[in-house]
């Protein structure tokens, strides 16, 4: 096994990390730091760990134009100002596109629930977190950007796009290329009858950090919240309970979404009935998803990161379920098992089985 804080070694071609290392010997006053990847993203940012006489922090390198530390600067105020935990920024240059900030540590939500730790506590921590950030976040919710409907059909659409068309090559008649479009315009109508509140838009296991002291509605530490937006009060809780990258069964999520439902109205939020709770949950449920399949997929054609197709299984295991349980989902839930499905067994090999599940 290799020493994670070994000095990363620079390709001929890596210019930027030379660049990013120059910056870092002038921001930190010393050339003795150690340099080493601290974590992969399905972006063009990078992370690295940069360790000095004993300190840690994470550098992030974000490459302009494709990437802009903009975003990540306001919104990181923003939840500073709700009370909840994030990286403290130390040190910017955002023409270069590198941000220096505090170090939360090694350990995600994803890790530590998969070598053993008790999902109930981190669970309600992290929705603790959450109502926070619904109910004492509204005037930051208010300067963010609408997550309005073109923006949601347009994500629903990456799932005919990339996945179907793309990665399974499928080819699709005219009727079930419409009846996509119109069951991508009918899931953006119920996202929207929603009350709106502060998204995080990425909110599960490996944006979320086991942090010590355990100090609520500061824990867990919270990543990736760049791409926050105004929009459905289901998104985040879904992304959560019903996360690409790890399972749960279905009475534990019931149950933490009922804990959620409750503790919203206990912290001033809007008393919602739980039925109403639970299908605006399950719907989003499917539009997250379908979005998830269009992203792993174009992750891997476009951008060449295949490993995320391996979460595949699972993301359409909880649409098909959503699916079956709501009439206006029936076309959906027929395309995959007669269209989707077989095409998808087709392309895997026998050894591409589901992951199992973290439980």
């Amino acid at each position: 096994m290799t020493n994670p804080l070994a000095e990363v070694s620079v390709p001929a071609a890596d210019a930027r990390l030379e660049q990013l290392r120059r910056w870092l010997r002038t921001t930190l006053d010393s050339a003795e730091f150690a340099l080493a990847p601290a974590s992969s993203d399905a972006s063009f940012r990078r992370y690295f760990r940069v360790m000095l006489r004993g300190q840690s922090w994470i550098v992030m390198d974000a490459p302009p134009p494709r990437e802009s530390l903009e975003a990540y600067l306001r919104v990181t105020d923003m939840l500073m100002a709700i009370g909840v935990r994030v990286p403290q920024v130390t040190a910017c240059e955002p023409t270069a596109g590198f941000l220096l900030m505090s170090d939360l540590g090694t350990c995600t939500y994803y890790t530590a629930l998969c070598q053993g730790a008790a999902p109930e506590v981190l669970y309600r921590d992290a929705l603790t977190a959450l109502v926070r950030i619904q109910t004492h976040g509204a005037a930051q919710a208010a300067r963010l950007p609408p997550y309005e409907a073109v923006v949601l059909q347009r994500e629903t659409a990456l799932f005919t796009d990339w996945f179907c068309l793309r990665h399974l090559q499928l080819p699709l008649a005219a009727a079930e290329l419409q009846a996509l479009q119109a069951l991508g315009v009918w899931l953006a109508q119920q996202a929207l009858a929603q009350p709106r509140v502060f998204v995080h838009r990425d909110y599960h296991s490996r944006n979320l950090m086991v942090c010590e002291p355990r100090v609520l509605p500061q824990h867990p530490g919270i990543l990736d919240f760049q791409d926050a937006v105004q929009g459905p009060l289901t998104y985040d809780v879904v992304s959560l309970l019903r996360d690409c990258y790890l399972e749960w069964p279905p009475a534990l999520v019931a149950d933490w979404l009922e804990h959620f439902r409750c503790a919203l109205h206990a912290s001033g939020g809007p008393l919602i009935d739980a039925e109403q709770l639970r299908q605006w949950f399950d719907l989003m449920g499917v539009q997250r998803h379908l979005k998830a399949l269009g992203i792993f997929a174009r992750l891997r054609h476009r951008d060449g990161k295949p490993e995320y197709l391996e979460h595949v299984p699972r993301v359409l295991g909880h649409v098909q379920a959503i699916a079956a349980q709501y009439p206006a989902l029936h076309p959906l839930a027929e395309l995959l098992r007669s269209r989707v499905l077989p095409a998808w067994r087709a392309l895997v090999t026998p050894c591409a089985a589901t992951p199992p599940l973290c439980e």
